[in-house]
């Protein structure tokens, strides 16, 4: 019996920050996997989600925000993003925000024309332009900047016109065996899901409190035979003045933090979860398990 075709290929996502990447990636794979936030530089890491359905496997890279400076900058973060995956990616998912187009936009768009690979053009927030007859000027705008081979106005937040955004990835998928198990969700590992939900959750509780350099280390991750999952994380800061931030008065603001971050692991992993959180300031260890069991 003759097998029937599969297709597979990977697609990355780029863009400047605060365009709506991770948004899209999360809705492009059907669950929540990389974080999101209103602060810039959320994503710190390249994430790679894969999307299977049928004979198609659509393998997603969420990458951070090019945040650029200068042209010496643009080529660094360009080359880190891009040129690195050149062998390897068969689609280019370019994202921009509404009717904005920023110098960062026109600094990425000027790499992107002397790359030999498809680029689709995503115009994300439309619903956010409360003026749609500005939509249409802009779109022809847009596409005077470089060949592109669609334009597509989305909402990745509310879901408009993602089904018209997955036909066309489709159509860019070569005939190939799928890379992963059809059950995969990702190649990262447990301990790094966790670890950047509670990352998402220390940034929208914090703030802008909240110090840049902080980090999550997930010290252990036990499922027992019940099928509960028990996690121990450390929150690690670099002064012990940014303890009572994390901390709150009387615990409550890590209380907040490790109990939506819970919700959502549990969400991810269709599991009961136990989340016990410190807080660790350089070679110090601030204990606040009286706080928190989440």
């Amino acid at each position: 019996m003759k097998e029937s075709q599969s297709y597979c290929g990977i697609l990355l996502i780029i863009g400047r920050s605060n365009v709506g990447k991770s948004t899209l990636f999360n809705r492009l794979l059907g669950k929540k996997l990389s974080i999101i936030t209103s602060k810039p530089h959320t994503t710190r890491h390249c994430i790679l989600g894969i999307h299977t359905e049928g004979m198609y496997q659509a393998v997603y890279m969420d990458t951070p925000g090019l945040h650029i400076n200068g042209e010496e900058k643009c080529n660094s973060l360009i080359k880190n993003n891009i040129y690195d995956y050149l062998n390897y990616v068969n689609l280019i998912i370019f994202i921009v925000e509404g009717t904005r187009w920023m110098q960062n936009d026109i600094m990425i768009v000027n790499k992107l024309r002397n790359i030999n690979i498809p680029v689709l053009l995503v115009v994300n927030k439309i619903d956010h332009i409360y003026d749609r007859s500005f939509l249409l000027p802009h779109l022809k705008f847009l596409s005077q900047q470089m060949n592109f081979i669609e334009i597509i106005p989305i909402s990745a937040k509310t879901g408009v016109n993602i089904d018209l955004l997955i036909k066309i990835v489709r159509k860019y998928l070569p005939k190939a065996n799928h890379k992963f198990p059809k059950e995969y969700l990702t190649d990262r590992s447990n301990y790094f899901i966790v670890s950047e939900i509670i990352r998402e959750k220390l940034m929208r509780f914090l703030g802008a409190e909240l110090p840049y350099s902080i980090n999550v280390e997930i010290e252990q991750f036990l499922i027992k035979k019940n099928d509960s999952c028990h996690i121990y994380a450390l929150i690690v800061v670099d002064q012990l003045s940014q303890k009572k931030i994390v901390i709150g008065k009387k615990g409550k603001k890590i209380k907040i933090i490790g109990t939506e971050a819970r919700k959502d692991i549990e969400e991810i992993f269709k599991k009961t979860i136990y989340l016990t959180l410190w807080v660790k300031v350089k070679s110090k260890f601030i204990d606040i398990d009286k706080y928190l069991q989440c």
